[in-house]
C-alpha cells in the first residue's frame, strides 16, 4: 500500500503533490489544513484522505462556509495498513521538539508509526518503534526550503519511507 503524508497545507496545498496524491492509495494529512480547498482537492485525485486538525483548524481560522466540514475533522485517527497501525495527530499537545517524539511514542505505543505535523520540519525518526515522522509542509507557509511530504510504502512485511522534496514554487 501507497500512503502520501502532508502535513501543514494552511489553506493551500501545492499543487505538484497533487500528482502523488492521485498515485497513492491513501493520503492521510497531518494537520494544520486551513480550509475545505484543500480536503476537496486531495480528495478529487485520491482515492481516500484521512485527515485531522492542528492547532490552527479552529473555528476562527476556518471560513464560515466550511464550520460543518472543520466539525467532522477529529482531533487523532488510527487506519490499520498492511503491517501495521499508522496513528495521525497533529502533535502540538506533546509538548516541544526535544520531548515530542518520546510523548508521541508513549502515548500510541500500539502504532507501527505516528505521524505529526506542526513544526513543518520534515522527519524520519525510525530508530525507535513506534516509528515517529512528520512530513514537513505541503503548502507555501514555513516550508524551508520548498512544499515537502513523506512517501510511506506499507507492505504486512516491511515498511520504508521516502521524503518527497520540491523546489520552492
Amino acid at each position: 500500500m501507497d500512503v502520501l503524508l502532508v502535513s501543514d497545507t494552511h489553506g493551500s496545498i501545492d499543487p505538484r503533490l497533487l500528482s502523488a496524491a492521485g498515485a497513492a492509495d491513501l493520503v492521510v494529512h497531518a494537520g494544520d489544513i486551513g480550509d475545505r480547498a484543500v480536503l476537496d482537492a486531495l480528495s478529487a485525485v485520491a482515492p481516500r484522505v484521512l485527515m485531522v486538525r492542528g492547532n490552527n483548524d479552529i473555528a476562527a481560522k476556518w471560513p464560515a462556509g466550511d464550520q460543518a466540514v472543520l466539525d467532522r475533522i477529529p482531533w487523532r485517527a488510527a487506519v490499520r495498513v498492511p503491517g501495521g497501525v499508522l496513528v495521525v495527530d497533529h502533535g502540538h499537545r506533546h509538548g516541544p521538539p526535544g520531548v515530542r517524539h518520546a510523548r508521541l511514542r508513549a502515548a500510541y505505543p500500539e502504532a507501527r508509526a505516528v505521524v505529526y505535523g506542526h513544526s513543518h520540519h520534515a522527519c524520519v525518526d525510525d530508530a525507535d518503534r513506534p516509528w515517529v515522522l512528520n512530513p514537513g509542509a505541503a503548502g507555501r507557509v514555513r516550508t524551508f526550503g520548498g512544499p515537502a511530504a513523506l512517501w510511506l510504502t506499507a507492505t504486512a512485511g516491511a515498511w520504508s519511507v521516502g521524503q518527497v522534496q520540491l523546489p520552492p514554487g
